[in-house]
């Protein structure tokens, strides 16, 4: 199953998908044009705020195949619409789907920011393990160095204090991450 976020909404690449057999999540913009088919019965405790079959687009460009169309109320309030074309799930295990989506993405936001990694350097399963491995002994060094030291500077100030004088004495960038002037 495919979970795509709203840059990526193609109704055509959507009954492609369909018409292929490969199932998806995505979200739904605000603007689109739906005509609801039928609305399913939700249960009583049900988070989700509806559930419908519908068809997709203008009269003029509109998709071939029926889709599912799910509203929910994300944790600050907002409506987020949802498209799937999978009838299977019920619409909290959809809705639970999504969320764990943003997981992800919270991982490798992650991965790019604190552990500092732009791109891998090895295609194979080892070569990115061992990639992400490394970097992420680098940031608890990095962090392990900013809590020896007292410091409050940021891990990213202090991976360039470290950079700079790598080859230097470390009393020197001991003394820079603590904020000292050096003799």
């Amino acid at each position: 199953m495919y979970v795509l976020d709203r840059g990526y909404l193609d109704y055509e690449r959507f009954d492609r998908m369909t018409d292929d057999g490969y199932f998806f999540l995505s979200r739904l913009r605000k603007n689109a044009v739906i005509r609801e088919v039928y609305e399913f019965k939700l249960p009583e405790d049900s988070a989700v705020l509806s559930d419908q079959l519908m068809l997709i687009g203008t009269t003029q460009n509109r998709t071939e195949n029926y889709f599912r169309l799910l509203k929910v109320m994300d944790s600050k309030g907002n409506e987020l619409p949802f498209i799937t074309n999978r009838f299977d799930l019920s619409a909290e295990e959809i809705s639970e789907v999504y969320k764990s989506r943003w997981a992800i993405e919270l991982f490798f936001k992650w991965i790019k920011q604190p552990l500092n990694i732009k791109k891998f350097y090895g295609q194979s399963e080892w070569a990115i393990q061992n990639q992400v491995i490394i970097a992420f002994i680098v940031f608890c060094l990095h962090v392990l160095v900013q809590m020896e030291a007292k410091s409050k500077r940021k891990t990213l100030q202090i991976s360039c204090y470290l950079r700079a004088a790598l080859w230097k004495p470390a009393h020197i960038w001991l003394r820079k991450i603590e904020g000292k002037a050096i003799p």
